[in-house]
């Protein structure tokens, strides 16, 4: 019973994304300690045999600025420099993301 205990209390919460062949999962968990942190993983199914591949980062909540900041400035150069190169294509990128 206290195993089961633990992996229930584990996970806080969770948000699943889906993005055309891929899966997003956001999870918030806690540690003994009752700390917080985040797992991203990203599931994708392979094509040859069906099995889903996951990877997987863990951030935590000490890092959650640095990362955020990092994100939002990796996502506005995409927005700055993708968008330039598509402007006269049909595919506009939507990264309205932060």
């Amino acid at each position: 019973m206290g195993d089961f205990d633990n992996r229930e209390r584990e996970e806080v919460f969770s948000k699943k994304v889906r993005a055309g062949k891929r899966t997003y999962f956001f999870d918030v968990k806690a540690t003994r300690s009752n700390d917080y942190y985040v797992t991203i993983t990203e599931s994708k199914k392979r094509l040859e045999d069906g099995v889903f591949i996951k990877h997987k980062i863990f951030l935590y909540k000490e890092d959650f600025e640095k990362f955020a900041e990092g994100l939002k400035e990796t996502i506005e150069y995409i927005k700055e420099h993708q968008l330039m190169r598509t402007s006269h294509s049909k595919y506009k990128p939507k990264l309205n993301l932060l």
